[in-house]
C-alpha cells in the first residue's frame, strides 16, 4: 500500500507532501489544475522515462519519494535480493527518484542505488494505474492469461513441468540428429582415422616414457666406452685391485715387525673396502646405461610415429589415446545412430504426448474459469449501464510452436458493444466511456477472485452521466474494501464515495504558478462537491445535493 508520497520541483509542483491510507481515495480539482502532474510525479517514482521536462523552472533538480507498506514482501524481497540490495520486510520500503534539469537520474531504494529497471520492476509489483488510454494491463492481450490463471485459481506446474522435458526431449533429438549428419558425411576419413590410430595403438604417457628411455640409452652410448676403461683398470690383470690385492699378502707377512708396516695394512684394506664400492657403484651405473642398438632404433622410430600422428591432428602425443576413443565413438554412432535416433524419437513423442495431456487438462480449466469470468462481468455490465454488451474471454489453441510453460493457448478479452456487433479486442473499443466502464467491470470480477495491489484509475469515470457515475463509484468503493485505490475524478457521485478527499489545485502569486494539494475536512468535502455538481457558481441546491451524495455514500 501506498502510504507518503513526496514531491519536490516536479513541474509546478514546488513541495507537496501526502498521506495515504487503504480503501478509496479520490482526487479532484478543475481541469488543468495538476492531476497529471501527481500521477507522473508517482510515475517517476516508480521508473517511469526521466524526462528533464518535469523539472520546475528555476530548479536545479526534481525529486520523488514514494514509501510503501507491504502485506506481502515476499516478491519483492526476492526482486531486491536478486539486485544485491537488502532489505527488512518489517520496514517500509521507499522508493526515491532525482531528475536534474540538465539530464540525468537516479534512483534509490531504501537510500541505495538502483537502476530504473528495477523500479519499473517494483511498480508493476506495488501499483496498477488504469485510464481510458492505458494500453497496458487489463488490455494488453499478453497479460491476459496470467489475469485468466489467476482468477481461476490454476496451477500451471503439471504443464512447466511437461514442457521443461518435451524441451529437453526436443534438444537431444536435434542433438543427436546433428551428430549424426556430422558423422554421416565424415565416415570415409573416420574410417581411415580409426584404423590408422588402432593400428598404432598410442596410450597415455608413453610419449614421456619413449623419450626418456631413449635419453638414458643415448647417454649409455656415449660414456660406454668410459665405462669399459673404468672396468678394466679396476679388475684388469694388471688392475689397481690385483695390485693392492698383491700388495696387502706381501703386508701380513712382514706386518709384525713395525707398527707403521700394521697401520700400512690397515689403510690398503680400508682403500680395497673403498674401492670395491666404487666398483659397485660403476657396475649399477652401467648396467642401467646399458643399451641395445636395436631397442634404441625401436624406441626413436616409435616416437617419430607418435609426434608425427599428433601433428596430423594437431593434440598433442597423449592426447592420441582419447582422440582414438572419440572418433572411434563418432565411428560408432554411425552404425548405431539410427537405432538412436528411433529411441530418441519415441521419447520425444511420449514427452509430446505428457505436454499434451497436461496442457489440454489446464485448457478445459481455462474455458471453465472463462466461463465464470464471463458470468462476473456480465453482472457488472447493467448497473454500469453497458446492458446490450457482452464480454468474452476467448481460449483458443496456439500452433506447436508458441506452446510454452504456460500451456497451449491463446486468451484474449474482447467484447461486443452493441446487439450483433461481432467481438473484438477489448483495446479496440472506440468509446472511451465504454472503455472505462469495461475496465471497471473486469477488474471488479478479477479483484474480487484474486487480491489487488494500490489500484490508480485515472479519470475512468469521464464521459458518463450521473445515474451510471453512482454505479461506479459504489463499484470503486466495494473494490477499495479490499485494497487502497485512488481514483482521479470528474463526477461528484465517485468523490462522495471517497475515504479521503485530496483536492488539487493552482495558485498564482503574480509572478509563479504552482500547484497543490490539500486533504478536505467533511465541510471542504461538501463544498468542492458541491463545485464539481453546480460548476463555477455554487449553489445552495448544490450545496444541499453534495449533503446528500455524502450521506448516502
Amino acid at each position: 500500500m501506498l502510504t507518503a508520497l513526496s514531491i519536490r520541483d516536479v513541474v509546478l509542483i514546488e513541495a507537496l507532501d501526502l498521506d495515504f491510507g487503504a480503501g478509496l481515495g479520490v482526487l479532484t480539482g478543475e481541469t488543468g489544475a495538476g492531476k497529471s502532474i501527481l500521477l507522473d510525479s508517482l510515475g517517476l517514482a516508480l521508473g517511469m522515462r526521466a524526462d528533464s521536462g518535469l523539472v520546475r523552472q528555476g530548479a536545479a533538480q526534481a525529486a520523488v519519494t514514494a514509501m510503501f507498506e507491504l502485506a506481502d514482501p515476499g516478491p519483492v524481497v526476492t526482486m531486491l535480493a536478486e539486485s544485491g540490495l537488502d532489505f527488512d520486510p518489517s520496514e517500509p520500503l521507499t522508493i526515491r527518484r532525482i531528475v536534474k534539469a540538465d539530464g540525468g537520474s537516479r534512483a534509490f531504494v531504501n537510500d541505495q542505488p538502483a537502476s530504473a529497471g528495477l523500479l519499473r520492476e517494483l511498480g508493476a509489483q506495488l501499483v496498477e494505474i488504469h485510464g481510458q488510454h492505458d494500453d497496458r494491463g487489463l488490455l494488453n492481450p499478453r497479460g491476459h492469461r496470467a489475469l485468466l490463471d489467476s482468477f481461476g485459481r490454476l496451477d500451471t506446474g503439471a504443464v512447466a513441468g511437461a514442457h521443461q522435458a518435451l524441451r529437453a526431449a526436443e534438444a537431444a533429438l536435434a542433438t543427436a540428429r546433428e551428430e549424426q549428419d556430422n558423422a554421416a558425411r565424415d565416415r570415409e576419413w573416420l574410417e581411415h582415422a580409426v584404423a590408422e590410430l588402432t593400428a598404432l595403438a598410442p596410450e597415455a604417457g608413453e610419449e614421456e616414457m619413449l623419450a626418456t628411455r631413449r635419453a638414458t640409452m643415448q647417454r649409455g652410448e656415449r660414456i660406454a666406452e668410459e665405462l669399459q676403461s673404468i672396468a678394466e683398470l679396476f679388475d684388469g690383470a694388471e688392475g689397481a685391485f690385483t695390485r693392492l690385492r698383491q700388495a696387502a699378502r706381501i703386508l701380513e707377512r712382514i706386518a709384525g715387525d713395525h707398527p707403521a708396516l700394521a697401520e700400512a695394512l690397515a689403510a690398503l684394506d680400508r682403500a680395497l673396502i673403498e674401492g670395491s664400492a666404487a666398483q659397485e657403484q660403476v657396475d649399477e651405473a652401467a648396467a642401467a646405461l646399458a643399451f641395445d642398438p636395436a631397442a634404441l632404433e625401436a624406441d626413436e622410430a616409435r616416437l617419430f610415429e607418435l609426434r608425427g600422428m599428433a601433428r596430423k591432428h594437431r593434440v598433442q602425443p597423449d592426447d592420441l589415446a582419447e582422440l582414438t576413443q572419440t572418433l572411434a565413438a563418432r565411428l560408432a554412432t554411425i552404425a548405431g545412430g539410427e537405432g538412436a535416433i528411433a529411441r530418441l524419437e519415441v521419447e520425444l513423442a511420449a514427452a509430446e504426448a505428457s505436454y499434451v495431456g497436461a496442457a489440454e487438462a489446464l485448457s478445459a480449466a481455462r474455458a471453465a474459469a472463462a466461463a465464470r469470468l464471463d458470468a462476473a462481468v456480465a453482472a457488472e455490465l447493467a448497473p454500469l449501464k453497458l446492458d446490450a454488451a457482452r464480454f468474452r474471454t476467448g481460449v483458443e489453441p496456439l500452433p506447436r510452436d508458441q506452446w510454452s510453460a504456460a500451456g497451449s493457448d491463446r486468451v484474449e478479452f474482447a467484447v461486443s458493444t452493441n446487439p450483433g456487433a461481432p467481438f473484438a479486442p477489448l483495446i479496440k473499443i472506440a468509446s472511451g466511456g465504454e472503455l472505462s466502464r469495461f475496465i471497471l467491470a473486469l477488474k471488479v470480477a478479477l479483484a474480487e477472485e484474486g487480491g489487488a495491489r494500490t489500484l490508480i484509475f485515472d479519470e475512468i469515470d469521464r464521459g458518463v452521466g450521473g445515474a451510471v457515475a453512482s454505479a461506479i463509484g459504489e463499484r470503486l468503493a466495494r473494490l477499495a474494501s479490499g485494497a487502497q485505490l485512488l481514483v482521479v475524478t470528474h463526477s461528484p457521485q465517485v468523490a462522495a464515495r471517497g475515504a479521503r478527499h485530496l483536492l488539487i489545485a493552482k495558485s498564482h502569486d503574480g509572478i509563479v504558478t504552482r500547484t497543490g494539494v490539500r486533504a478536505l475536512d467533511e465541510a471542504a468535502r461538501r463544498e468542492e462537491i458541491a463545485r464539481m455538481l453546480s460548476g463555477a457558481q455554487i449553489t445552495d441546491e448544490a450545496r444541499a445535493q453534495a449533503g446528500r451524495l455524502l450521506e448516502a455514500a
